[in-house]
């Protein structure tokens, strides 16, 4: 997968007339010619292609990153949650860059700049880690939801004959939205496998799905959140999955956004205001996101 990252463009100044000007502004024009030549050079396109490798243990450090980045000070045992993923790398993957330079910058090039897993919460049920992913949610939907949202999602997470995994998609923003839709395809390949050889997460009946999206702040958002046609999503193809939720939710992540982990807030240079998205999605209604997801991401 190829991602291209571009500086701006910046448009050459015209030629300098023979005017017979003074030695110093002919000084400033070279200056100015200068500057001008040495932004062109960097005005260049640099492509970088990621591969999806199977998880490993050192990965861990990348991984739990990258969970960070989506539960911030959330109470939430990320370094236990990778641990899980870890241990069932039968299912997921991680991404990297396909090669990496002699003669690059880069010290690790084994850097993980995303991953993709599923965790089912109902195998997994007694386990802090997970318990402490379903008191997140049910806590956000009983502060922002109607007691029928409510109702809904705590008789899915505590039915133990209804299977809910965590769908976890996290990757750093400058790489490119179309490599979600191998590595969807490839989960889902894989949840066929573990189901068909009796390994956990195989079967799912609903899929959880957290969503890192955001809303212009100057928008005054109603107090249970932002309606959907407000909201950002930060992956762009999560927007498919919230559509084929049977119930979702926003809360807002406002006090927790550290620049450090979450990023600026603002997209050309309009300030946002972040949220986390929640949505329970029917497992049979993947065949229809993929779908969408070919539709959108197939370049």
């Amino acid at each position: 997968m190829a991602s291209s990252a571009k500086r701006r463009a910046v448009g050459a100044g015209d030629e300098p007339e023979d005017s017979g000007e003074s030695s110093e502004q002919e000084s400033e024009e070279s200056g100015e010619e200068d500057s001008e030549q040495s932004e062109e050079e960097i005005n260049e396109e640099v492509v970088v292609d990621f591969e999806a490798h199977t998880i490993s243990d050192n990965d861990f450090g990348g991984i739990k990153k990258l969970m960070q980045q989506l539960f911030l000070k959330a109470h939430v045992n990320t370094s236990a949650l990778t641990d899980l993923i870890i241990q069932q790398n039968h299912i997921g993957s991680v991404i990297r860059q396909s090669e990496v330079p002699d003669d690059s910058d880069d010290e690790d090039p084994d850097e993980v700049f995303g991953f993709i897993s599923i965790v089912n919460l109902t195998e997994r049920k007694g386990l802090e880690c997970v318990e402490q992913v379903k008191e997140l949610v049910l806590g956000q939907c009983e502060k922002q939801c109607s007691a029928s949202v409510l109702e809904q999602f705590e008789k899915v997470l505590h039915d133990s004959s209804q299977a809910v995994g965590l769908l976890l998609s996290e990757r750093f923003i400058n790489v490119p939205p179309q490599i979600a839709l191998p590595l969807y395809k490839q989960l889902l390949e894989e949840m066929a496998e573990a189901q068909r050889t009796n390994k956990p997460s195989g079967k799912c009946q609903y899929c959880l799905l957290i969503s890192k999206t955001c809303q212009e702040a100057k928008k005054s958002a109603p107090s249970r959140g932002p309606p959907k046609e407000e909201l950002l999503f930060v992956n762009a193809e999560e927007e498919f999955f919230y559509e084929q939720a049977v119930a979702r939710f926003n809360y807002s992540v406002q006090e927790e956004a550290d620049s450090c982990i979450a990023g600026r807030w603002s997209f050309d240079d309009v300030p946002m205001k972040p949220f986390r998205t929640v949505s329970l999605i029917p497992m049979d209604r993947m065949p229809v996101i993929i779908d969408k997801l070919k539709e959108y991401l197939t370049v």
